[in-house]
């Protein structure tokens, strides 16, 4: 099981994301971890070998990111998968037939689809709520309430979830809290100081950065948890492998560094779309205008470079994404390149219609993943993608 050193958790956040996690290399003292390309390790004798023993089970490089991440998030212990939604499964291997988990209704649609359409088959059972209604979760809960799930803020609606209100209500239910932290990130959002049990993320996105390897993570500070979650790891064998580890690891260490350049970005081009007249609304939690910047401005510190627009015309939100040149047309978030999407026919077309409408996932929306090329290149570009057929 893979523990955090004490002083990795007293630095700062950027010192963090470069040094913590890394042991040194006892062998030639490199300054990045090295990628232990293996799948086996020679054994001493029977019963000795020097903690390794099959790479499924314990890898240095995967190790050395789970320690990274773990910090980061300020827990103790960190378990790395092969994508996100392999993250969650562990998650719902938690669980057992007829056990219930409370979740907002506006997550990623893999995340609904593998809930609905693997875990509900069976024996899960799931109730969606507004997640940003501390309320309605709170009725949601039932005596079978083993998990609340949280994604905040969501995908791609960009929703809060009160993660200090939510918390209570699942320590309250003696349910695991689970959020979703991968659009904020540990730089801008922490869960577990706000009573998350397990934090959760695409390490695909931003903690990677650099759109080229695929992968999870999954965070706790409670030991009991975590022997359960390396259970399930070893167990399950959905581990990624040593070099996509090294990938993401070498982009954690630019992360604080990049959030911050995703921030004023975000922010920039939020406020000229806001001021837009061929756009309707702008979801950005940055924004006065958003009903929970409040909220935002109290758990966050920082509002990222997501955002969503909803142009009320199906026909021109097609063209629109079609039309832009820097922002590539793409699935998936968090590089340093921009993207854009569309929802309703992209990341959530498994997302049933109705549940679509009743959040507001229109096929007039448009998700933007704002990278950190220089700002004014890029509301140019949104600038004659928006302008007059």
């Amino acid at each position: 099981m893979t523990r955090v050193a004490e002083q990795d958790l007293t630095r700062r956040i950027a010192t963090r994301a470069v040094h913590a996690g890394y042991l040194g290399d006892p062998l030639s003292g490199a300054v990045m971890s090295p990628i232990y390309q293996t799948s086996t390790y020679i054994q001493e004798g029977l019963g000795k070998n020097k903690g390794y023993e099959y790479a499924r089970t314990r890898n240095p490089t995967r190790e050395a990111l789970e320690r990274n991440v773990a910090a980061l998030e300020g827990g103790l212990h960190g378990f790395a998968f092969g994508s996100g939604l392999a993250a969650l499964d562990a998650v719902m291997k938690l669980l057992s037939a007829g056990d219930h988990v409370v979740s907002g209704e506006n997550v990623y649609g893999g995340s609904h689809r593998q809930m609905t359409h693997i875990w509900s088959r069976l024996g899960l059972t799931f109730t969606f709520v507004d997640g940003g209604d501390a309320r309605a979760v709170a009725q949601a809960v039932t005596p079978q309430t083993k998990i609340v799930y949280a994604e905040t803020p969501t995908n791609p609606m960009m929703r809060l979830c009160d993660l200090a209100a939510t918390g209570e209500i699942a320590r309250k239910a003696k349910a695991l809290f689970v959020v979703d932290n991968t659009f904020a990130t540990p730089v801008f959002q922490q869960p577990l100081q706000f009573g998350a049990d397990i934090v959760l993320h695409s390490t695909t996105k931003y903690l990677n950065g650099h759109s080229d390897m695929v992968g999870g993570m999954l965070v706790t500070a409670r030991d009991d948890v975590a022997e359960r979650l390396g259970f399930i790891q070893n167990s399950s064998g959905a581990v990624p492998g040593p070099f996509d580890c090294w990938l993401a690891l070498r982009g954690t260490k630019t992360l604080a560094l990049r959030m911050r350049q995703h921030d004023a970005s975000g922010r920039r081009i939020a406020e000229w779309l806001e001021h837009h007249p061929r756009v309707q609304r702008v979801y950005y939690p940055g924004l006065q205008s958003h009903a929970q910047h409040e909220l935002a401005a109290r758990q966050m510190t920082g509002f990222g470079g997501m955002l969503s627009i909803e142009l009320g015309d199906t026909g021109f939100a097609r063209r629109f994404v079609e039309r832009t040149r820097i922002f590539a047309l793409a699935e998936s978030l968090g590089g340093v390149e921009s993207l854009i999407g569309h929802p309703a026919s992209m990341t959530h077309a498994s997302v049933p219609l109705e549940m679509r409408r009743r959040m507001g996932l229109t096929d007039s929306l448009v998700r933007l993943s704002v990278g950190i090329e220089d700002v004014e290149d890029l509301i140019g570009d949104l600038a004659q993608a928006l302008a007059d057929d």
